[in-house]
């Protein structure tokens, strides 16, 4: 069995088509094949079975494919290691769009602590072998550990009076609109402005539009707006990091989340999630 041998199988397995992972190597139809067919006969088992639509993947293929990954990924990292003359683990971060700077930087030295050659890219989105962002934003075969627990508070213009009654600022595409509507009461049919994120929706309140509902640690991070509790609505969101279960097939994303969930203490404390202006 080669390397080779199990690219092919991963790629055949991931899209459930000879044409487009054969497409994905850079490889004609017919050696694809011929590929996973030397792997069958090796294996003594058949991996796929074809369908007048691509392929189904047998039993044997699903004990198979995180055993592969596996293969490839610590085959990639010691490449990585003598290509670069180093141990440096490079791991790729994505960034939720409504994750607060200093929560990132919070968690950036918590993994550049448990991994000291840790060499990050950070990503802005629904990329990376980790995800620093909201649960609700966990796609469906995603694994999330929580980091912090981060409340929801008003945020207004501080410039222009902290008794000033606010239109609202709404987020009718995120997932908490639905239930501060009776919060916001017959204003949420004649809104200030409307976001496309909760981070947007403060940069407006700071120009003076309106008011707006958002968690504590973005409110704090954010000039020009004063940060008032949310009496009459109890809401939270869980920050923490999403990562499908082969990213674990990387060493550092392993040893990054092993350390996470053995510290004694949550590494985004309220203090760092929640700072002090």
């Amino acid at each position: 069995m080669d390397i080779r041998q199990l690219k092919a199988f991963i790629a055949v397995f991931e899209e459930r088509n000879i044409t487009l992972a054969a497409n994905r190597l850079h490889l004609s139809q017919p050696a694809l094949s011929g590929t996973i067919k030397s792997l069958e006969d090796l294996l003594g088992t058949p991996l796929f079975v074809r369908q007048a639509r691509g392929v189904a993947v047998t039993e044997s293929a699903r004990i198979l494919y995180p055993q592969a990954r596996r293969v490839l990924s610590q085959t990639d990292s010691m490449a990585q290691q003598f290509r670069h003359g180093s141990s440096v683990a490079r791991i790729e971060i994505g960034i939720g769009v409504d994750i607060a700077p200093g929560v990132v930087a919070a968690f950036v030295a918590a993994a550049r602590g448990a991994v000291p050659t840790l060499f990050v890219s950070l990503q802005e989105g629904c990329v990376g072998d980790l995800r620093l962002t909201t649960e609700d934003e966990r796609c469906e075969d995603e694994l999330f550990l929580t980091l912090a627990v981060d409340a929801y508070v008003q945020a207004v213009p501080a410039a222009h009076g902290s008794d000033a009654a606010w239109p609202w600022i709404v987020c009718s595409e995120h997932p908490t609109h639905q239930r501060l509507l009776p919060f916001y009461g017959a204003a949420a049919s004649t809104p200030a402005a409307q976001a496309g994120s909760l981070r947007l929706a403060l940069e407006l309140a700071a120009a003076g539009v309106g008011g707006c509902v958002v968690p504590e640690s973005l409110a704090r991070s954010q000039a020009g707006v004063e940060v008032r509790p949310l009496d009459e609505v109890k809401m939270s969101r869980r920050v923490g990091l999403c990562y499908a279960i082969q990213s674990l097939d990387k060493p550092g994303v392993a040893k990054i989340i092993e350390w996470l969930r053995e510290a004694p203490a949550p590494v985004l404390q309220a203090s760092t999630v929640l700072p002090e202006r």
